[in-house]
């Protein structure tokens, strides 16, 4: 048994079990795969992998229960490199942050601005994707910690704190009819062409929430998946924009007003995540703890311990 049977394994699940895709990703060949594959399941004396002649269609139960162990081992070697690099290089290393467009912008400059100061020889990457994508890069550990407003709590494998709460706001041309309503309502809001953020972006399903709750179809004319392109829009007359009120630039947006709607749409919760049980370098802590403030690096790992079902 060797780590690179146990890195197919996981890969090729991952790559839901073609065998191809497992070479390409591994930078090896199938026949290679499938032989690693084969003298696995020879050595262990079981069938790792359902199949239909030289397919693989998925895992059979002795395979499942491999394979959550497969993912502990791999992890701990990963960790094992990573508590020799804390201690033989404590402010040096590589630090990935996946998260969205309107995060990128928005919310972290001055954090990502903060954390270069305080560590110059740390190489950090900013990822940015869609929520889905985000958990999916920490889940496989290709990212050391994602920032996200949907996704990242409804994954077991993932512990995840609350980085802010915030509302959506509506932005309009100067001069557009609803600046002179006393108060905006989603009745009024539905008598315009609508411009916001396309489903599983930025709080969407709240948008959605609170106009189904109040029995209104808005006419959605277009959706993005960041505040740049719903303002450029916006801008040139072709509907009213919904936007986190976060994405706001009253220097930058000056041709567009922004109307506060607090009380029309559910509020929002922008978490940032990271694996269960892996081991995070120190400025991986000090990043966390300069997102959530209220955060201490013992509360941090209590929390990263993995759940009993996700072992």
């Amino acid at each position: 048994m060797n780590f690179q049977q146990l890195r197919i394994v996981r890969e090729t699940v991952r790559q839901d079990f073609n065998l191809t895709e497992v070479a390409n990703a591994l930078y090896t060949s199938q026949p290679g795969v499938s032989k690693h594959i084969k003298d696995l399941e020879d050595e262990l004396g079981i069938e790792v992998f359902i199949r239909r002649g030289k397919r693989l269609l998925g895992l059979t139960e002795p395979g499942k229960e491999l394979v959550s162990v497969v993912e502990r081992i791999l992890l701990d070697t990963q960790n094992l490199r990573r508590i020799a690099d804390q201690f033989a290089s404590r402010e040096t290393g590589h630090f990935v942050v996946a998260t969205t467009h309107t995060q990128a912008r928005y919310a972290l400059p001055k954090i990502i601005q903060w954390f270069k100061a305080d560590y110059p020889k740390v190489h950090l990457t900013l990822l940015q994707g869609s929520p889905r994508e985000i958990a999916e890069l920490v889940e496989t550990g290709q990212a050391d910690v994602g920032i996200a407003t949907e996704s990242l709590d409804k994954v077991p494998e993932l512990a995840s704190f609350p980085f802010y709460s915030w509302h959506h706001a509506v932005i309009v041309p100067e001069g557009h009819p609803l600046l002179a309503l006393e108060k905006v309502t989603l009745e009024a809001l539905g008598e315009y062409p609508i411009i916001t953020y396309h489903e599983g972006f930025t709080g969407r399903a709240h948008i959605d929430k609170g106009f189904a709750d109040a029995g209104i179809v808005p006419d959605i004319v277009l959706s993005a998946i960041d505040a740049d392109v719903i303002k450029t829009y916006v801008n040139l007359g072709l509907g009213v924009g919904i936007v986190a009120s976060v994405a706001y630039d009253a220097e930058q947006d000056r041709n567009l007003a922004l109307i506060p709607v607090p009380d029309l749409f559910p509020a929002n919760t922008t978490r940032i995540a990271v694996r269960r049980g892996t081991y995070l370098r120190s400025y991986v802590h000090a990043f966390i703890e300069k997102v959530c403030p209220d955060l201490g690096e013992e509360a941090i790992k209590a929390v990263l311990k993995p759940q009993n079902g996700a072992e």
